[in-house]
């Protein structure tokens, strides 16, 4: 099947996108769920339909890769340190990484944080409770995430302020609106990242702890786990372990305060909180968008992808596709089934996502009964110039 490519009226760095991109993913689907065209620097295939984006996620002949060109000479230290990442890795190399690191990311494993992020939620509430005034974002979604992440790694109390800085300079060079400026930034930042957790992983193997790093080096004394692996799975949990969740608990807020009665209904049936947070991460995916290369000709819903083709899987759209969700631009706290693909599918569905939702919803059951009156402090609230996540810049509340 061939679709002749039509203009699609808006534009991928336009501000209306960034705050509204979903009108763009209907438009696309209406055309074709898979629909081939040039809206980034390398042309490719969108994936818009749930159908069509759950196939290819979980179909290993579409191949990660990491997202500078194999061929480039600069941003050297970056492009190594992705190189080592499990993201962008592929079997079997992705599966011998991910079944070390999975030990670490258990249901269990997130149940036993309950105590800490408890604690960690009700002390930053504490420090703006007599306020009268906080940015979601920096004052509560980021140092909780910073602070759960560096527990788990074992990074030393007082260090993980630098966390903020690190992962929203690599957050930008993974995107596709990443520019010169961001990849030499991102590049430097790269070389920091990967200098203190050098230093780091010396201090564990003179004192070694019950942390992911120590647990980690153990599979190191198998030759199961090169050195660059190592610090490149540390660098990964600290990006992932901001992103995810930082957009996961300030989108929530962001669209309770949107919907006034959905917040009334949560506060008076905390009961309900699961749910909701499954409908958020539907709702307002915080990773909007993966990519895959074939590595053959596939033929998908009557369309032949060639190999080599980009493929953009866009998960916000695929989470709003109303083949497979009834009214998908309301939001329902109590919508049951709920089978979004948020945290993808297939052999890279997201590690950390047992511990994301547990930080989600006690972060946003204990802000709603602890702070009364939410409500936003402007009507115009701004994202983060970033393609592939949803993230605002900040989200300013009175109370």
């Amino acid at each position: 099947m061939t679709i002749k490519n039509l203009t699609i009226p808006v534009s991928l760095s336009s501000s209306e996108f960034f705050e509204n991109p979903y009108p763009f993913y209907d438009k696309l689907r209406s055309i074709h769920p898979i629909y081939k065209g040039n809206f980034l620097k390398y042309p490719g295939w969108y994936v818009t339909g749930y159908a069509e984006a759950a196939a290819i996620l979980k179909d290993t002949r579409f191949k990660n890769r990491i997202p500078l060109p194999e061929n480039s000479q600069k941003y050297s230290e970056l492009k190594n340190m992705q190189h080592h990442m499990m993201l962008f890795k592929n079997p079997p190399d992705h599966k011998r990484i991910r079944m070390m690191v999975s030990r670490a990311f258990t249901p269990r494993f997130a149940e036993s944080y309950r105590p800490y992020i408890n604690e960690t939620v009700n002390v930053l509430l504490n420090e703006v409770q007599y306020k009268r005034t906080m940015d979601v974002v920096s004052d509560f979604a980021f140092p909780l995430a910073s602070l759960i992440i560096a527990k788990m790694l074992g990074v030393p109390a007082g260090e993980s302020y630098q966390f903020r800085e690190w992962a929203a300079s690599l957050i930008q060079t993974i995107d596709f609106t990443r520019s010169r400026k961001e990849l030499t930034k991102g590049n430097d930042k790269a070389i920091k990242l990967i200098a203190y957790f050098k230093d780091l992983i010396q201090q564990k193997k003179h004192n070694p702890q019950n942390d992911l790093i120590s647990m980690l080096m153990k599979e190191q004394q198998d030759e199961r786990l090169s050195d660059e692996e190592l610090l490149a799975t540390c660098i990964l949990l600290v990006i992932a372990g901001h992103e995810t969740t930082v957009n996961l608990i300030s989108n929530s807020i962001l669209s309770l305060l949107n919907h006034p009665e959905k917040l009334m209904e949560l506060k008076e049936k905390p009961s309900l909180i699961e749910s909701a947070v499954e409908e958020f991460l539907r709702y307002e995916s915080p990773t909007q968008m993966t990519a895959r290369v074939a590595s053959e000709d596939i033929e998908m819903n009557g369309m032949m992808i060639k190999k080599e083709e980009h493929v953009y899987i866009l998960l916000g759209a695929a989470n709003r596709d109303p083949k497979k969700f009834t009214h998908p631009h309301v939001l329902d706290i109590t919508r049951n089934p709920n089978p979004h693909l948020a945290f993808g599918q297939g052999i890279h569905f997201c590690l950390g996502s047992s511990l994301a939702r547990l930080e989600a919803q006690i972060a946003i059951c204990t802000l709603l009964q602890r702070i009364p009156n939410l409500q936003l402090s402007t009507p115009n609230v701004q994202y983060r110039k970033l393609i592939g996540f949803r993230s605002l810049t900040e989200l300013p509340v009175t109370f």
